[in-house]
């Protein structure tokens, strides 16, 4: 399994620098951050920094992510476009060292889509003590209340479920979030 972007709504398009293209397979992407200012980001930099999974092939920031199954043709291609990046963008010193750290970098992600495949990964990440922290959630399925109308059940089907110890369970109503935009 490893993480693809995918988008929900339009919002990924206006709130990032650049959107990742629904689709891509997704890392963390908390290296384009590293040896910057974070307390100095402002606008869509921080909002890339604070909730941006990357698209390997763009660069292009995604707020969630879903699992979905890799061929090893795929992963190898995910760590090829990656490292690429990593030499011509980032300034890499060799393609060997790009790759390294590409597949690092695609085998954390792989770690975190360690779950039944469909689920959908949010991440939030903030500078704690100089040093980077990133938090994950998964958005599960409701499961459908008896009684309960097909369109309803599926309009509010995702929750957010906290994945580490430290902090309470957050809740998302994402038909809310959507009604209030408007």
């Amino acid at each position: 399994m490893m993480l693809r972007t995918i988008r929900l709504d339009p919002s990924d398009t206006f709130v990032f620098p650049v959107a990742a293209e629904p689709g891509e397979w997704a890392v963390t992407g908390s290296f384009l951050f590293w040896g910057r200012d974070v307390a100095a980001l402002a606008g869509k930099e921080r909002a890339a920094f604070r909730s941006g999974f990357v698209g390997v092939s763009s660069l292009g920031f995604s707020t969630l992510v879903v699992a979905q199954p890799i061929r090893p043709e795929e992963r190898a291609a995910a760590v090829d476009s990656l490292a690429r990046h990593l030499m011509d963008r980032l300034g890499a010193p060799d393609m060997d060292a790009a790759r390294a750290a590409a597949d690092e970098e695609i085998a954390f992600a792989a770690s975190l889509a360690d779950h039944p495949e469909g689920t959908l990964v949010a991440m939030h990440r903030a500078l704690e003590a100089g040093e980077i922290r990133e938090q994950f959630r998964t958005l599960s399925a409701r499961e459908k209340a008896a009684g309960a109308d097909s369109l309803h059940a599926t309009a509010r089907a995702f929750t957010f479920h906290e994945e580490v110890d430290d902090g309470p369970e957050e809740r998302v109503d994402l038909i809310d979030m959507m009604a209030a935009r408007k």
